[in-house]
């Protein structure tokens, strides 16, 4: 089903679901396998990865990624800046996170990112203290950050899945969540919806995204 196709039913969500399942199991299988073994800088890089996409898309932070990975662990803020120079939007901004998060994970867990969310046994615990610590780490962000190495439970409240949630009439307005308040109420009402209808709440923010994308990225 081509995305131009699709008008957004709780039907055509499990079409879409029907048709794309194997493909989105085989995308969560992989974010689980970076948390079961991959390394802290596979890790960074993830986190990373988050940083260039808030704000932009999700082709354009693999392409920062890509372009920045050789300076993601010891290059300087203007050596970032320059290696984004005509493949991110905001390159010095993005820098920026970079440079100031890891200097903030060296502070606090020794760059030891996986000790350090492991160390925390609550889920909105987590995620707060992503937000709160990690320059670049918004709610979005965090939660993107969270379910692409492996954790479940997160919902991505980007703008294409906000847009489904207003199409299915879960909200009234697909403008972002502004506060940790907000986001906790949006990402509840659409597991809910998910727990109605017996969908997978991870599957569902896959289906959600890919229907107004036509793509499974991460």
């Amino acid at each position: 089903m081509k995305r131009q196709d699709i008008h957004l039913t709780l039907e055509t969500i499990r079409v879409v679901h029907a048709e794309r399942r194997v493909q989105i199991k085989r995308r969560l299988d992989e974010f689980s396998a970076i948390w079961k073994s991959g390394s802290n800088d596979l890790l960074w890089e993830e986190m990373v990865y988050c940083f260039f996409t808030g704000g932009c898309s999700a082709k354009m932070g693999l392409k920062a990624v890509a372009a920045s990975r050789h300076l993601l662990q010891n290059g300087s803020r203007e050596e970032l800046t320059q290696s984004l120079l005509g493949v991110h939007r905001y390159p010095n901004a993005r820098s920026g996170y970079v440079v100031a998060s890891r200097e903030i994970l060296r502070e606090q867990c020794d760059f030891d990112i996986r000790k350090a969310l492991a160390a925390n046994n609550d889920f909105h615990g987590r995620r707060d203290w992503l937000v709160k610590e990690i320059k670049g780490l918004g709610y979005k962000e965090a939660s993107h950050f969270l379910r692409n190495i492996g954790f479940r439970g997160y919902a991505i409240l980007d703008k294409h899945v906000l847009r489904c949630m207003a199409e299915l009439r879960l909200i009234e307005d697909p403008k972002p969540p502004s506060t940790r308040l907000r986001y906790l109420n949006t990402e509840a009402l659409l597991k809910q919806f998910a727990i109605s209808y017996d969908l997978d709440f991870d599957e569902l923010d896959l289906v959600l995204w890919s229907i107004k994308t036509g793509e499974i990225l991460k």
